[in-house]
């Protein structure tokens, strides 16, 4: 596994951007009106979830994100000593549970809301996320800037995401250029 390392000062950190769906691309965590997402009862719960994930992993700084009725993105560095970093990493290369990577706050980050959810539907670990998710590796400030750009616009443009099983691609699209749709993909 290669990750970029950026120095901060003293302080190490990969920042990563990250993609999570919901199984199936269910829109669960809300809905879409006039560019915002009202957020369900879930949708709640991932936001509570995702402002405790830095008071929980003290190796995680937030950054930029979005909740989606069907998925969120998101942006975080994760800090520590170059050796600290490269140990872990090189650590998850062999075996399943992985401290302090971007694998085991995701893993985490699901569970506990997993947990929560199930809570509140009174069922017994129903899971509401798709298997895995999309990770990108941000090497630049301007890299940095799109995503996060792209981060702020997203609810803006739910009537082209791909994520929107409704979506409307035949007028608006021609409006738009494909590299402004998803910045990391060019």
């Amino acid at each position: 596994m290669i990750m970029r390392i950026f120095c901060r000062g003293e302080r190490l950190f990969a920042r990563e951007s990250l993609t999570i769906c919901t199984h199936r691309r269910q829109c669960l965590l809300g809905t879409m009106v006039d560019g915002r997402v009202i957020f369900s009862s879930i949708g709640k719960i991932v936001v509570e979830e995702w402002l405790r994930s830095a008071e929980v992993r003290k190796e995680i700084e937030l950054d930029a994100f979005v909740i989606m009725p069907n998925h969120l993105h998101w942006i975080v560095a994760i800090h520590g000593d170059e050796r600290e970093i490269v140990s872990n990493c090189l650590e998850a290369e062999r075996r399943t549970m992985k401290p302090k990577t971007i694998g085991s706050f995701v893993s985490g980050f699901k569970a506990a809301v997993t947990v929560r959810v199930n809570e509140l539907r009174g069922t017994s670990w129903k899971s509401i996320w798709q298997r895995n998710y999309y990770e990108h590796v941000i090497r630049s400030e301007k890299e940095l800037n799109r995503i996060r750009e792209y981060i702020e616009n997203n609810p803006l443009r739910w009537q082209i995401d791909r994520e929107n099983p409704d979506r409307k691609t035949s007028q608006v699209r021609s409006t738009i250029e494909e590299d402004d749709l998803y910045p990391w993909e060019n």
